[in-house]
């Protein structure tokens, strides 16, 4: 293929500015062909993107040039592979800023986030290319199954993305679709900045929170972290998230609207396996329900608790259970009830050897050998590098393990990809680069990274996402692994859970780092016997966030033109908390100005993915147990049904066809014992 002028002359540029050849626009002689971190410099990411960016251009204007009839091959899968260089700076770019966000790269990503946002709409609202995108899609007769997911995949993006609007409209979902993409990143970046605010306020990160409110025996610092941790992006400075947030929800109601929806819930879950917000509040209602049932009770109990604090003159008379005083208290309860003390797992549950505990539950269920490849060059020292394999040899992927805690990296867990799965036109199969992000406590020089049983189950949950990702055996990168709908895609991470503290796995990780000595029988018991514990608590604040992501994308034009200030926004919070049943001492886990999940992530109105797939995976789990847990027959099907489809078939048609029946509801309540 011919390259245009434009990008010949954005090459020729680049090598007379410099003296070394970009990286990016070169073949990268590496093993697994990874990344060359080592020849990679922050100047490279913008000059390639505009070439990317370029180049994607002139393959979309081949599409529509091709004189032949739009069929499969010359159309969608061609759509498919197009902007290979784009995909693969940005599958570098995306994660560095992600995980190791420096100043430099955050300008770069301010600077480039409209522009990207804009190359995008240019494809989606190309009247000619969607001209041959719907002959397609209107003759899917004689495609596989997985190419008619993907066309149809394609097909509604342009939907979706106002194709049937006019050009007056059009022009305007282009600037919305712009500013929105400015929006979310600078909500990011001003959540970053108060993550790092709240760690110099409090002297220690935001994921430490949960163990600073559970092991502070001062109340007044357990209020004042609580006070810092709740009013993130929301203290009236130049980091405050409140008008933000607002014009995010004014912008997506405008862009729902211009394409007939009521409102932006009802856009966003077109599509998802839930279909509509009405399903979605429906779902949530009696889970809720229970979880405050339960949540009562775990108050009543640590109040208890607290009232013999205060007979021992620790507490003034009449104090009561505050939002602060909740981590506190129930840790109290559960070494009343269970004899369990967290001080006491953690010397079992060192970083690496959950690592190993991650990886050796995927080789008992799955076949699989993982080896660190310190070959594979890393974005960050802290990371390392492990080459999967198959039971027979053949190459799975590259993973990155990024797991600790740093200023440059946002809060939370993930797991991305540098490089998708999928097979060139030739049959190749190219296998992905992953990565697992986390923030868990780094080593110190006396002691190792030691992990708490929640952060362990965040380990085993981010590599299920991973095992879904490598283990898929999709041809196109619009389906291929974690592509499913966002309300399928944490069913397996949530089933990799379940394997944290299986006694079989855990004989193979869980050694006391000081002595070698395996994690005793009577402390896994303890172990088994608390994960259920709190779980009014857990559930009631993972609902009521899900319920307030709901209600937000429920407004309409006219209820959000109300809101005036960030009191109208704290007090939409507490009327909705009040209408959803959230007793006083709970909030959502994540407050509006700090929801990064449905402001920056990709979750809008979809937050109530993790209980809705834990329907998915706790169902799927159950069978494990009833045919044998570790039965290879099982796990083969759970393999091919559901790992290596990705998006190649709709996902209640994958759950029917693995267990046989459709998904039980109240398996959820039983995982959580809340029945």
């Amino acid at each position: 293929m011919k390259k245009p002028i434009s990008i010949l002359f954005a090459a020729m540029t680049l090598a007379a500015c410099t003296n070394r050849t970009n990286p990016f626009m070169e073949e990268w002689d590496t093993p697994y062909g990874t990344a060359p971190f080592d020849k990679i410099q922050v100047s490279d990411y913008k000059p390639a993107i505009l070439q990317g960016i370029e180049e994607r251009k002139a393959d979309i204007q081949a599409i529509i040039g091709n004189e032949q009839a739009p069929d499969f091959e010359n159309t969608i899968a061609a759509l498919d592979r197009s902007g290979e260089l784009l995909a693969k700076v940005s599958g570098v770019f995306y994660n560095v800023a992600e995980s190791d966000a420096t100043e430099e790269i955050n300008a770069i990503m301010e600077e480039l986030t409209p522009i990207m946002s804009e190359a995008d709409d240019e494809i989606f609202m190309d009247a000619a290319l969607f001209e041959r995108v719907k002959a397609v899609y209107e003759n899917m007769g004689g495609l596989t199954r997985e190419q008619q997911m993907v066309t149809e995949k394609y097909y509604k993006h342009f939907i979706k993305n106002g194709i049937g609007l006019d050009a007056e409209k059009q022009a305007r979902f282009k600037e919305i679709n712009s500013r929105l993409a400015q929006l979310s990143q600078q909500f990011g970046n001003n959540l970053l900045a108060e993550n790092n605010s709240f760690r110099d306020a409090i002297g220690i990160t935001v994921s430490q929170y949960s163990d600073f409110m559970t092991s502070c025996e001062d109340r007044a610092k357990r209020e004042q972290a609580f006070k810092a941790y709740s009013s993130r992006g929301n203290n009236g400075n130049d980091k405050d998230n409140n008008a933000i947030v607002l014009e995010i929800m004014k912008l997506r109601t405008e862009q729902a609207q211009m394409l007939g929806y009521p409102n932006s819930a009802a856009y966003l879950l077109d599509g998802k396996m839930a279909a509509n917000p009405e399903t979605v509040d429906k779902f949530l209602a009696p889970i809720m329900a229970s979880a405050m049932a339960k949540a009562k009770e775990e108050k009543a109990d640590m109040q208890k608790v607290m009232n013999e604090d205060i007979k021992a003159g620790l507490l003034p008379e009449g104090s009561k259970i505050e939002p602060w005083d909740w981590f506190y208290y129930a840790e109290k309860v559960r070494k009343i009830k269970y004899a369990l003390d967290e001080e006491q797992t953690k010397p079992y549950f060192t970083a690496d050897s959950v690592m190993k505990g991650v990886f050796f539950a995927a080789n008992k269920i799955y076949g699989l050998k993982i080896e660190e490849a310190p070959e594979v060059q890393v974005y960050n020292p802290s990371v390392k590098a492990y080459r999967i394999s198959d039971a027979d040899g053949s190459l799975l992927g590259i993973f990155y393990r990024d797991y600790f805690t740093r200023d440059t990296k946002r809060g939370g867990a993930w797991m991305n990809n540098f490089r998708d799965q999928y097979v060139t036109p030739l049959g190749e199969d190219v296998r992905p680069v992953i990565v697992n992000v986390c923030n868990f406590p780094p080593a110190t020089d006396s002691v190792p990274s030691m992990l708490t049983i929640d952060q362990v189950q965040t380990a085993f949950h981010e590599f299920g996402h991973a095992l879904h990702g490598f283990l898929t055996k999709c041809h196109y990168v619009s389906v291929s692994g974690t592509s499913v709908a966002r309300d399928f895609v944490e069913m397996f991470s949530q089933f990799n859970e379940h394997w944290a503290f299986q006694k079989e796995i855990l004989a193979n990780y869980a050694n006391d780092y000081r002595t070698g000595e395996p994690i005793p029988d009577e402390l896994v018991a303890k172990i088994g016997n608390a994960l259920k514990f709190n779980m009014g608590f857990m559930t009631g604040e993972l609902c009521a966030a899900s319920i307030l992501d709901m209600k937000w994308h429920e407004l309409l034009a006219e209820d959000l033109a109300k809101f005036t200030d960030a009191e109208s926004i704290r007090q939409f919070e507490i009327d909705k908390c009040r209408e959803m049943g959230l007793i006083d001492e709970i909030i959502p886990r994540y407050r509006t100005t700090y929801f990064n999940h449905i402001f920056n992530s990709g979750y809008s109105a979809g937050y109530y993915s993790y209980l809705w797939s834990e329907v998915l995976d706790t169902d799927a789990f159950e069978f494990f147990q009833q045919q044998g847990i570790y039965d290879p027959e099982v796990a083969l099907s759970f393999r091919r049904t559901f790992l290596e489809k990705g998006g190649s078939e709709e996902p209640m048609t994958l759950f029917r066809a693995f267990r046989g029946a459709e998904p039980d509801p109240g398996a959820l309540l039983r995982n959580r014992g809340l029945e």
